[in-house]
C-alpha cells in the first residue's frame, strides 16, 4: 500500500444531550477526521480526543495539528512501500505519545486494507458475536434527574447503565438509583476525581461498596495505582481502570501491584484497535474483567469500538450505545438499539462511512499530498489547506 493523500476534516457536532462528569459537562463534540488516498482504495478515521485537555492530555485542535505536522508526512514522506497497518504504525512511532491521534490513522489505513481484501474488521480482530449489548452512560445531576434519565434509558431498552459521579454527590445520586432500580446494572464512573488519601473521599467509596454495583471505574487519578491496589484490598466491589491503562507497560504496572479488578478498554486510548487487541489477550491471561468503554464516539468510532467489544472475553457490561444517545444525525448511518443490543459492523473495511451532507458541513479539511507541501488559503469564508 502507499498512500497518496492524507485529508484531515474538522467537524463541529452538537450532543444530544450535556452529559456532566466530575471535570465539566460535555455540551458539543469537536471531531477531526482522517481521509486516506491509497493505491489500494480509500480508507476513514475518526479521531476520539475530546475538546480539552481534561480526560487525558490529547484535544481535538492538539490532535489536529499533530495529524497534520508531524505524523501524515511520515506516511507521505518519500512515499514509502506498506506492507500492512503494522509497517505504517512502526512509522508512527517516531513520534511520541498521541495515542488517538495515531489511532485515527490507524483506523483509516485498516479500513483501506480491509476494503481491498473485502474483509472485515471484526473478522480481522477475531471477534466472535454478532451483537453486543448496549450500555448508556448517565451524567452527574441531582438525585430526582439522574433517577428519571435512568428511568429514561432502563425505558428504551437498556439493561446495563454507567452512572458518572464527583466526591460529595455520589452517595446521595447513586443511592437514589440503586433505591429505584434494585436489579438493574449499575456501575460508576469518577474519571480519577477522587483521592486516596482523603478520609471523607474513602468513607464514600466505602459507602458505594455496599451499594452492590457492578463496578467501581478509575476512582483516582491515573497514576495513582498503589492507592488503586489499596482500595481493591478494602472493598468487594470490582474497581475498574480507565486513564490508568494506557499502554502495556501501564498495565504491566497494574497487574505488579495488583491495582485493578479489570479495565475498561477504548482502542482510541491505548493507540487503536490492534494494540487494544493486544491488551485484551494480556487482560484474558490474567483473568480481568474487560469492559468496552465509550469515547462520546461518532458512527466510525463507534464501530471500531464495537468490534473490539464482540471480542471473546468482553463478557462485561459497558457503555458503548447507539448514535441517537449522541448525534442526530450521527456521521455514519446510524448505530441502532434493537431489544437491547447493538449490530457489529460486518461490512468490509470498518464497515461504515462518512455522509457526504457531513462533509460537506465541514469547519475545515486540510489536505497534504506526497511531495507536494500545503499551503494555507482562505475560502467562502473558513480557513483551509490544500496543496
Amino acid at each position: 500500500m502507499k498512500v497518496h493523500a492524507v485529508e484531515v476534516v474538522r467537524l463541529e457536532l452538537e450532543l444530544v444531550r450535556p452529559l456532566g462528569t466530575s471535570a465539566g459537562t460535555h455540551d458539543r463534540r469537536p471531531l477531526v477526521l482522517v481521509h486516506l488516498a491509497t493505491d489500494v482504495g480509500d480508507g476513514w478515521g475518526e479521531c476520539e480526543a475530546l475538546a480539552g485537555p481534561h480526560y487525558s492530555d490529547e484535544f481535538a485542535d492538539g490532535a489536529e495539528r499533530v495529524l497534520l505536522a508531524w505524523l501524515a508526512p511520515l506516511l507521505l514522506e518519500g512515499e514509502p512501500r506498506i506492507d500492512t497497518t503494522e509497517d505504517a504504525l512502526e512509522l508512527l512511532a517516531a513520534v511520541r505519545g498521541h495515542a488517538m491521534a495515531k489511532a485515527a490513522l490507524e483506523m483509516a489505513l485498516l479500513d483501506a486494507e480491509l476494503r481491498a481484501t473485502g474483509s472485515s474488521l471484526a473478522s480481522r480482530l477475531g471477534a466472535t458475536r454478532s451483537t453486543v449489548v448496549a450500555g448508556a452512560a448517565v451524567g452527574i445531576g441531582s438525585p430526582d434527574a439522574v433517577v428519571a434519565e435512568v428511568a429514561a434509558v432502563v425505558e428504551a431498552g437498556f439493561t446495563q447503565v454507567k452512572c458518572k459521579i464527583a466526591p460529595g454527590a455520589a452517595v446521595e445520586q447513586v443511592r437514589a438509583v440503586r433505591s429505584c432500580f434494585p436489579r438493574l446494572a449499575v456501575s460508576v464512573d469518577a474519571n480519577g476525581s477522587y483521592r486516596a488519601d482523603a478520609r471523607a473521599d474513602l468513607a464514600e467509596l466505602a459507602f458505594l461498596d455496599e451499594l452492590e454495583l457492578a463496578a467501581i471505574e478509575q476512582p483516582f487519578a491515573p497514576d495513582d495505582l498503589v492507592g488503586h491496589a489499596g482500595l481493591v484490598r478494602s472493598i468487594g466491589t470490582p474497581v475498574l481502570l480507565d486513564e490508568s491503562v494506557t499502554g502495556p507497560g501501564a498495565l504491566e504496572s497494574a497487574l505488579a501491584l495488583r491495582a485493578c479488578s479489570g479495565i475498561s478498554l477504548k482502542p482510541a486510548r491505548v493507540g487503536g484497535v490492534l494494540a487494544a487487541r493486544r491488551l485484551h489477550d494480556r487482560c484474558v491471561d490474567e483473568g480481568l474483567q474487560l469492559v468496552s468503554g465509550g469515547m462520546l464516539e461518532a458512527g466510525l468510532g463507534r464501530a471500531c469500538s464495537l468490534a473490539v467489544a464482540a471480542l471473546p472475553g468482553m463478557d462485561h457490561g459497558g457503555d458503548l450505545g447507539p448514535s441517537d444517545r449522541y448525534f442526530l444525525p450521527d456521521i455514519t448511518a446510524e448505530h441502532v438499539l434493537v431489544s437491547g443490543v447493538l449490530a457489529v459492523p460486518s461490512g468490509p473495511g470498518i464497515g461504515v462511512e462518512p455522509r457526504a451532507t457531513v462533509l460537506g458541513a465541514a469547519v475545515r479539511t486540510t489536505t497534504l499530498r506526497a511531495g507536494r507541501p500545503a499551503a494555507l488559503r482562505q475560502r467562502s469564508g473558513r480557513v483551509s489547506w490544500s496543496t
